[in-house]
């Protein structure tokens, strides 16, 4: 079915030439294929949470800083910086020659609203605004961030690598309320989306961007200059583990997003296959994410027994990986190896205990409530792991009621305020990069808190002036001591038990050459050659 339909898919591109391009139909050049984790549904990065939205961000959008492979920010549409002696006044300058889409050119005034729309939606942005004094464009490639205080992390917040990322867009599209989707789709990227080939949830259709200006740097990470050598590429989505293997085999597609996990003995030995090699930042970490305003979990100690309960070894085994490419017991809430690592008072998630946790839940006054855990069954990275939270919570005396469904749905069902009698919910196992969570003040269990802008509703009044030292603490070190503090609380509180962190790599034909091994997909850098 999968080979009859790419095939379609090829014939249908060979008819477009033909009847674009004259008479005589010149074959179709191969589409580079990318098989995602999930088909994509909300197109616009900003909107939309998911990994899928920013995956095709990377690909239209085009960011003012970005992340190199060793974790520096680098300029990217930027020309450069400048910081006034004070560490309050940014001034910055855009490249030359940048433009939108539909041919206009990019302009300081599209970068401020670009700015202010996604500070009113993401956690590093909303603090970045809030200690901002003022955001105005000086000229046309010209604009300036006064801060009315310190803040240490100005251009990591610009140059952040995932959700929510800060891409640019017009400002008439920017413009748009940060919860409401933008009208269309106008970046400045390297490619170009082509709306009407769009299928949601299966396939995703782009060109090579004829009006994008690489920088002169070589491609590093999300860094330097992304060169498209392909003239079309195409997200594919594919439900089954199995059906996605074997057509990354059989050539019918290129790159897979993560490699099934269960397939990975057969997919190393393939020679015609190379597995990217995650560490650190680009691992996951998985976890439970909580309703703390709804019983049983607005109750410390039920938080506490839950954490208890969690033994990453025994959850992350389920997957099968071998040595080397999962953590025992990380204790660190932005992650094991990355910028912030910490272990501080992680003690609870270092020695878990179903004994101490059953003894804990008895003394916390749990009656038995019903506990709704949303089990997204389409994922194979979450689906696994879920059912072994769902096995641990019920030993540990949880009355849980797990209710399987599509991650579609659970995405739609999280965002319920209502109790669970009125079809809200109580936990739902997820997992995160260390794109996502090394960082405390874009952390998902961290950098909200007290926001109301989650839907798990943590506020801990104790972190909330820690985050403030660390947003206003420019020095390395410093932070990191900070980090530590921020981590004993955030274990303390239960903002987001976790559930082990482990490598879940991509995997691609070798005939790709280019391919930038960073930890997510991007397409640019990327040729095809003949083996």
């Amino acid at each position: 079915m999968l080979k009859n339909w790419l095939r379609r898919t090829v014939l249908a591109s060979a008819v477009l030439a033909a009847g674009w391009g004259g008479a005589v139909a010149q074959p179709a050049e191969r589409p580079l294929r990318l098989v995602v984790n999930v088909g994509l549904q909300v197109l616009d990065p900003i909107a939309g949470t998911s990994f899928i939205t920013r995956n095709f961000g990377y690909m239209v959008f085009d960011t003012l800083v970005a992340m190199d492979s060793k974790g520096q920010f680098q300029p990217q549409m930027l020309e450069g910086w400048t910081v006034s002696d004070d560490g309050l006044t940014y001034t910055f300058t855009l490249r030359p020659g940048l433009e939108w889409h539909d041919g206009k050119p990019v302009t300081a005034e599209d970068c401020v609203a670009s700015l202010k729309r996604w500070g009113a939606r993401d956690s590093s942005g909303r603090r970045l605004m809030a200690a901002t004094q003022e955001l105005r464009a000086e000229s046309e490639n010209r604009f300036v961030l006064q801060l009315s205080r310190p803040f240490g992390g100005v251009i990591d917040a610009l140059g952040k690598p995932s959700v929510h990322v800060p891409f640019m867009m017009p400002a008439r599209l920017a413009t748009t309320p940060p919860t409401q989707p933008v009208a269309e789709i106008i970046g400045s990227g390297p490619f170009l989306f082509v709306k009407d080939e769009w299928v949601p949830g299966e396939r995703t259709v782009f060109r090579r961007n004829p009006r994008y200006r690489p920088r002169s740097e070589p491609a590093d990470g999300l860094a330097g200059g992304k060169v498209v050598h392909v003239e079309r590429a195409e997200f594919v989505n594919i439900a089954d583990p199995a059906t996605r293997a074997a057509a990354l085999q059989n050539g019918e597609v290129d790159y897979l997003e993560y490699a099934p996990l269960d397939f990975l003995p057969v997919l190393g030995r393939d020679r015609n296959l190379q597995l990217a090699r995650p560490g650190g930042i680009a691992q996951i970490m998985g976890g439970v994410a909580l309703n703390h305003a709804q019983p049983p979990f607005n109750n410390l100690k039920v938080r506490q027994a839950l954490q208890l309960a969690l033994d990453q070894s025994e959850i992350v085994a389920v997957h099968g990986l071998p040595d080397g490419m999962f953590l025992p017991n990380c204790g660190a809430t932005t992650m094991c190896g990355t910028r912030y690592s910490s272990d501080a008072g992680s003690e609870p998630v270092r020695s878990p205990s179903l004994e101490r946790a059953q003894a804990l839940l008895q003394d916390s006054g749990y009656r038995n409530e019903r506990v709704v855990l949303l089990h997204p069954a389409d994922s194979a990275l979450i689906n696994p792991m879920a059912m072994v939270v769902a096995d641990r919570m019920k030993r540990a005396g949880f009355n849980v009621d797990v209710q399987t469904l599509d991650w579609a749905t659970v995405a739609q069902r999280w965002l319920s305020r209502e109790p669970v009698e009125r079809g809200g919910w109580s936990a739902v196992p997820v997992v995160y990069t260390g794109f996502d969570l090394s960082d405390p003040l874009s952390n998902m269990g961290i950098g909200y808190n007290c926001t109301g802008t989650t839907p798990w509703l943590y506020c801990d009044e104790a972190l909330t002036p820690l985050l403030q030292r660390f947003e206003a603490e420019a020095d390395l070190d410093k932070r990191r001591a900070i980090m530590a503090e921020i981590n004993q609380r955030v274990i303390a509180n239960v903002n987001f038990p976790l559930t082990g962190q482990f490598s879940s790599p991509a995997v691609w034909r070798k005939e790709l050459q280019g391919v930038i091994d960073f930890g997510f997909p991007v397409l640019w850098n990327v040729r095809r050659v003949s083996r």
